[in-house]
């Protein structure tokens, strides 16, 4: 971190700007205690809310998780678990950063964002259990195991809730009820990351409310979607009778 803060020094030096000896130590002092403090809260309770998070998020989205998480730990701001450094790679940052770019698109077009879906139905749910069990996996393998039946666990019920909500939106022939839900899971996923990370323990009860209310509207909406593919099937088999 001292290291970064340096750079940055030298930078506005580059331009013209200079910062007295004193401000620049205390600054980077204050950055660096405030790494200090994030890294402080990486214990067993801030590792169970951030492999909830990151399970619960994959189900939404997750190209962004996969980007915020690794970013936030390469600039410093979070300390990542060493099951998680990978994420930081420049590579993986790039890649996970071209396929956000596409998704924050392709999800905001009705039709598209339930094909969109479907395609990456396969990859959320075992990659939000990966990342859960990366969180937790340092001190050995049953945590790694825990974590990976929380995050897998929490992505598959995101995604259902996703899943069936975007369909139903669909149904509708106006497309700005389809752009406000992506829009809404953008910053879903942002304030997921961002509480479990600052407060877990708020995290947690707010995540066990979460889950209870998407199973609900997954069960609500599954029945709702069966009666309306039923009464298409019923009109069509009459039309063509």
């Amino acid at each position: 971190m001292d290291t970064l803060w340096t750079s940055i020094v030298n930078g506005l030096h580059s331009v013209g700007i200079h910062l007295g000896v004193g401000a620049a130590n205390a600054a980077g002092g204050q950055v660096g205690a405030g790494v200090g403090e994030a890294a402080s809260r990486l214990d067993m309770p801030g590792l169970l809310a951030l492999a909830a998070a990151l399970g619960w998020a994959s189900g939404f989205r997750l190209y962004a998780v996969v980007f915020i998480v690794g970013m936030a730990g390469w600039i410093g701001w979070m300390p990542l678990p060493s099951g998680l450094q990978v994420l930081q790679h420049p590579a993986l940052l790039a890649t996970s950063g071209a396929l956000l770019f596409v998704e924050f698109f392709a999800d905001k077009i009705p039709g598209l964002d339930s094909l969109w879906d479907m395609l990456n139905s396969v990859i959320r749910i075992p990659a939000g259990a990966a990342l859960a069990a990366g969180a937790l996996g340092a001190d050995g393998s049953t945590m790694a195991l825990v974590g990976a039946l929380l995050g897998g666990s929490l992505a598959a019920t995101a995604q259902a809730a996703k899943t069936t909500t975007r369909a139903a939106i669909n149904t509708s022939p106006e497309p700005f009820s389809n752009v406000a839900m992506s829009f809404v899971e953008d910053g879903l996923v942002i304030g997921i990351v961002w509480l479990a990370t600052n407060e877990p323990l708020i995290f947690a009860g707010v995540a066990v409310v979460a889950v209870l209310l998407m199973w609900f509207v997954t069960w609500t909406l599954f029945r709702f979607l069966r009666a309306v593919f039923r009464r298409a099937h019923s009109f069509f088999s009459s039309a063509t009778a």
